[in-house]
């Protein structure tokens, strides 16, 4: 009989190691504020262990698809999906497991195809190896909000208690302008995100954004002010 190909116990003995320590979730989005696990921290736990039990993983891109977007704000964003194949192999007899995942990302600039290959790789690892963390999986850490549908079914309809989308614009427009800290500012209303302000404090978030704003414009008119009259008369050149 013809000896089994080592692939499966490559994985498996990987796998066994992953179980024991995880990936937990110490990357945070700063807008959002869930907890994820980045490329970094799968490529750190998965190099060594990749080493030790010879298994390598060499990936392929199969199809990559890119369109164009623009945000809430105008700004053009590039939406970048890729179609992916990483071949599982055991360097102790070339034997191989091919898996094939998807990966999708955005980005204002040049790194929606990186982002997206990255995402298709951490899934394939995911998946292949069984990887638990210290939460729930990776799907229930992005919370989508989907507006509630009216009692006959026919579409969705706005929930009075939260902002709409012009009321939430204008709120991260202020945010922005101001330059007043996200984290800082859903701490102060004791909410997880922007989106989840309730309308209630609409007016009052506003009247505080804008104020913070004017004192902002205040500073910035006095430094201005601070920094002419600096200038010696005998340096103007008329």
């Amino acid at each position: 009989m013809s000896e089994a190909p080592k692939i499966y116990a490559a994985i498996a003995a990987v796998q066994g190691e992953l179980a024991q320590s995880g990936i937990s979730k110490d990357s945070e989005n700063t807008f959002d504020r869930y907890k994820f696990r980045g490329i970094d921290a799968v490529y750190n736990a998965l190099s060594p262990l990749l080493a030790k039990h010879g298994l390598c993983v060499l990936p392929r891109i199969i199809e990559r698809d890119c369109q164009e977007r623009v945000s809430k704000k105008g700004d053009p964003m590039f939406y970048v999906t890729v179609t992916a194949e990483f071949d599982f192999v055991a360097s102790a007899d070339g034997s191989k497991h091919t898996v094939r995942t998807y990966g999708e990302a955005m980005d204002r600039g040049d790194k929606a195809t990186n982002k997206a290959m990255s995402a298709a790789y951490k899934y394939a690892a995911f998946m292949a190896f069984a990887i638990p963390t210290e939460g729930d999986n990776d799907a229930d850490a992005t919370t989508h909000d989907v507006a509630p549908q009216d009692r006959r079914g026919n579409g969705p309809r706005h929930d009075p208690d939260m902002l709409d989308e012009a009321q939430l614009a204008h709120i991260q427009t202020l945010i922005e302008q101001a330059g007043v800290d996200v984290k800082a500012f859903c701490e102060a209303y004791k909410i997880r995100a922007v989106k989840f302000l309730p309308s209630a404090k609409f007016g009052r978030a506003v009247d505080r954004l804008k104020e913070k704003l004017r004192e902002k414009q205040e500073a910035e008119k006095t430094a201005k002010r601070n920094e002419l009259a600096d200038i010696d008369a005998d340096d103007v050149p008329f």
